[in-house]
């Protein structure tokens, strides 16, 4: 019996199921923990719709801004992106069936010591106070006019943390920190469009797991979402986005004993050109 945790997979439907194999995942038993955007960019989206709703007595998922964009896709509440490879999930016989069990994902799960979230925590946000915000987005999402959260949670503002936020300038930037963030200042004032490496990032700009202080600092928290960053493995962060949509690998983390398990990208994954 064990828990694997797994980062973005991005419809890379035969990565994943290699690396399953390779892990021995026998879902009677095992369970997976995985960090989000699990559909878009690659070949397998609705694949890994179908396996994640088949198995979902076996797993627990987190959003991430990938898999927030399909929801608002799929119900005509936004264009499609040029390179969103959602079609053929938005197509299927059971389209209705598979997005309303992903619009009821959390944000933010926490399990004993372990945090799961896609992106980060702002620095302000004891595990506590974020998981209150993430049940606030949840409740939005699960709303019955869940339509309206969805059509207006794109934006980049505010971009930093007050605690008297309201309406959706408040979901907005839970929603932001939780599925997009990758850098911002010690106050916690987040930059959208860096996406670089560690050497790279602008001044007066960290990456959130290292700004000083952080009030979730005493819990582990697992994420994903900072391709170019790699696999980082720190006493109270693992990384584990390796980007396998971009020829990287995709990487499991065995939660009882860290070990790291990773499979090289697949080529019938790949839709994308790669960079």
């Amino acid at each position: 019996m064990a828990t694997y945790a797994i980062g973005d997979i991005q419809g890379c439907y035969h990565a994943f199921k290699a690396l399953l194999a390779h892990i021995q995942f026998n879902p009677k038993s095992d369970s997976l923990w995985l960090v989000g955007d699990i559909v878009n960019r690659g070949s397998g989206s609705l694949e890994m719709l179908r396996w994640c709703y088949q198995h979902q007595q076996s797993i627990k998922i987190v959003l991430g801004n990938h898999d927030l964009h399909a929801l608002a896709v799929a119900h005509n509440l936004k264009p499609k992106h040029k390179h969103d490879t959602l079609q053929a999930s938005i197509d299927a016989p059971e389209s209705d069936v598979l997005f309303n069990w992903l619009r009821h994902q959390p944000l933010m799960h926490a399990e004993n010591e372990y945090v799961m979230v896609h992106a980060g925590l702002l620095p302000q946000w004891s595990v506590d106070e974020a998981l209150s915000c993430a049940r606030e987005v949840e409740a939005a999402l699960r709303a019955d006019d869940y339509h309206s959260f969805l059509r207006q949670m794109y934006g980049n503002t505010p971009n930093q943390w007050r605690s008297d936020l309201t309406g959706i300038d408040r979901l907005r930037i839970i929603t932001n920190a939780m599925t997009r963030m990758r850098i911002c200042t010690a106050q916690g004032e987040m930059e959208f469009e860096f996406k670089g490496e560690l050497p790279d990032i602008p001044a007066g700009y960290m990456p959130w797991f290292d700004v000083p202080f952080r009030k979730s600092q005493d819990v582990i928290i697992i994420c994903g979402h900072w391709s170019a960053l790699g696999l980082q493995q720190r006493e109270n962060v693992f990384a584990l986005d390796t980007g396998c949509l971009w020829g990287g690998q995709l990487t499991a983390l065995c939660i009882e004993t860290r070990e790291i398990t990773q499979v090289n990208h697949d080529v019938r994954d790949r839709v994308l050109k790669l960079i």
